[in-house]
């Protein structure tokens, strides 16, 4: 794409800072939810008296309402004006940030992280805009750059604000302070560039409709599998269908609906009628193939990044500050992983660096489950999680400035919506299975441990529900069996098989997670190369139909 006058007069002007305050600091506000609660696993438990796995439900509801909203929301903001849409969705988000915050029950939290993850999906799409109308050329790569990396930065503030906060004077203040960061963000945001509304701009009501149906039926589904069933109905769910658990059932309703949401596209994009997504953008092998491996990487990253807050705070009792510190490493390294890999694509192609960003994945995680013990200060652990952040963050930006560059510029609105939507629906999945995975791991080691031992008399096994098994500390194990018959030698047994099997649960569900991330070095082969080019300030065309079909389906994509 030819650079115009204009943008080269841009390039060679300097970069006015305020744009990319608004939208760094915007974007720590949105991520920093998630890692505060992850974080906070510990206090928000013994607060609202709930399990560890309902901290993951509540990340889920965050994340899987941004991504059943962020299609419809790239075309509001762009209908109804990215500034004005922006400034109504972080004074929305600080409101449930305050619900957080205030929070007396799981429901409550729930609802509240819900709330946030919805109007995310209008605040993500105005970034990106903010950035394509306020820098070119090399400053608009560095500025997407920045972008990227705001996100494991707001991991690393989350771990050092959130982790104090939790030890010291509570996990509520956290979500206070976002409640102030928004109202930072909102007041910044009156002295942006305005972004005229397209009125000419025409919504495909039902396709976002039945694109939102299609993930809540999903995030449902997915949420449940740990504590309804994954095929068979426990006796935790609310209903049940013909014996079948009903987050089998939801499961199975989104992924039809899914189906039904790409046929209804590629009906109105073959007779011409607006639509809430552009299959352009998925047009060829490759592009299909960088989806896979953004959703892989997503998958797994985030599932990992659940599991290990889990172990440290629940296996090793660790405190929130702790858990922090612990962790650091890893979230530093996603973020120097994704602020510099850009540098490597003038010399490396994007398959060779994906394959070898997945392979490193692969073995960090295979080292991890081998070399966790009950000292998490070792060596090998922290090199682990070093190696891990280093291809988690390069994989990630890696995916998302390739599939940027290689679907047409026009459509740069429906790529980022895309990858919120690939990002938000694969982390949230990856929660969901990595936790009803472990839980089904640590449920079936206690049975057969708990068997192996015969200080644990089979009178005693019986008292204590094994059909809901879930990851606890030793003090809570004690609390449990408090209430039955157990003497002190068999409490002492007891805490033991409890410790044995929350550590090879952790171990296993590693192995599998790293097996996962051996499946991508295959789709990892087939992305395409990065082409440079600027962003075009207008990122949802009135008429998608007036892209140059030529362009849009250049041999170059393949």
């Amino acid at each position: 794409m030819s650079t115009s006058p204009s943008q080269t007069t841009h390039t060679t002007q300097a970069a006015p800072w305020l744009p990319l305050v608004v939208v760094v600091l915007t974007q720590i506000q949105a991520s920093f939810a998630v890692n505060a609660l992850t974080v906070s696993m510990e206090g928000i438990t013994t607060d609202l008296s709930t399990p560890a796995t309902s901290v993951g439900t509540a990340i889920t509801a965050g994340t899987f309402a941004m991504a059943a909203f962020i299609l419809l929301g790239a075309k509001v903001g762009a209908r109804y004006g990215s500034r004005t849409v922006f400034q109504v969705a972080v004074a929305i988000h600080a409101l449930a940030m305050a619900g957080v915050a205030l929070s007396q029950s799981p429901a409550m939290l729930f609802v509240a992280q819900a709330s946030s993850g919805a109007v995310i999906a209008l605040i993500a799409p105005a970034l990106t805009v903010f950035i394509a109308t306020s820098y070119h050329g090399p400053q608009q790569a560095k500025a997407i750059g920045l972008l990227a990396a705001a996100i494991p930065a707001a991991g690393v503030l989350a771990l050092l604000v959130a982790g104090t906060f939790a030890t010291t004077i509570g996990w509520r203040y956290s979500f206070a302070l976002m409640v102030a960061l928004g109202a930072v963000n909102l007041a910044l945001s009156f002295r942006l560039k305005p972004v005229p509304p397209q009125p000419g701009l025409s919504i495909d009501w039902v396709g976002a409709g039945i694109a939102a149906a299609a993930i809540i039926a999903l995030s449902f589904g997915f949420s449940g599998l740990g504590s309804w069933g994954v095929v068979l109905a426990t006796p935790q769910a609310p209903v049940e269908v013909l014996g079948l658990s009903p987050a089998f059932v939801l499961v199975i309703v989104g992924a039809v609906l899914g189906q039904v949401f790409f046929r209804w596209v590629r009906r109105r994009q073959d007779a011409r009628q607006s639509r809430i997504f552009d299959l352009r953008v998925l047009a060829t092998g490759s592009e299909k193939a960088v989806t896979a491996c953004m959703a892989i990487m997503l998958f797994v990253g985030t599932a990992a990044n659940f599991l290990i807050p889990l172990y440290i705070q629940v296996v090793q009792g660790r405190s929130s500050i702790q858990t922090s510190f612990s962790i650091i490493p890893y979230t530093l390294s996603i973020f120097l992983a994704s602020t510099f890999v850009a540098y490597l694509y003038a010399r490396y192609s994007p398959s060779l660096l994906a394959r070898c960003g997945f392979v490193v994945v692969a073995l960090a995680l295979v080292l991890l489950a081998f070399t966790i013990k009950n000292d998490w200060g070792q060596v090998l652990v922290v090199l682990g999680l070093v190696l891990l952040g280093l291809g988690q963050g390069a994989i990630v930006a890696l995916v998302f400035n390739t599939l940027l560059s290689s679907a047409p510029r026009e459509l740069a609105g429906d790529v980022g919506a895309w990858r919120g939507l690939v990002h938000n629906l694969s982390g949230s999945v990856g929660i969901a299975v990595a936790s009803a995975f472990a839980v089904g791991v640590l449920a079936s080691t206690v049975a057969s441990a708990a068997a192996q031992h015969p200080e644990i008399p089979p009178g005693l096994v019986a008292q204590v529900d094994l059909d809901d098994v879930n990851f606890l500390s030793n003090a809570q194990v004690a609390e449990v069996l408090a209430r039955t018959t157990a003497n002190p030698v068999e409490l002492a047994a007891a805490i033991e098989v409890n410790s044995e099997a929350r550590l090879r649960a952790l171990q296993i569900s590693l192995l599998a997670l790293a097996g996962i991330a051996t499946l991508a070095i295959v789709p990892a082969g087939r992305m395409p190369r990065v082409r440079p080019g600027d962003l075009p300030e207008v990122l949802e065309p009135d008429d998608p139909d007036a892209i140059d079909d030529e362009t849009a389906t250049s041999p170059e994509r393949g």
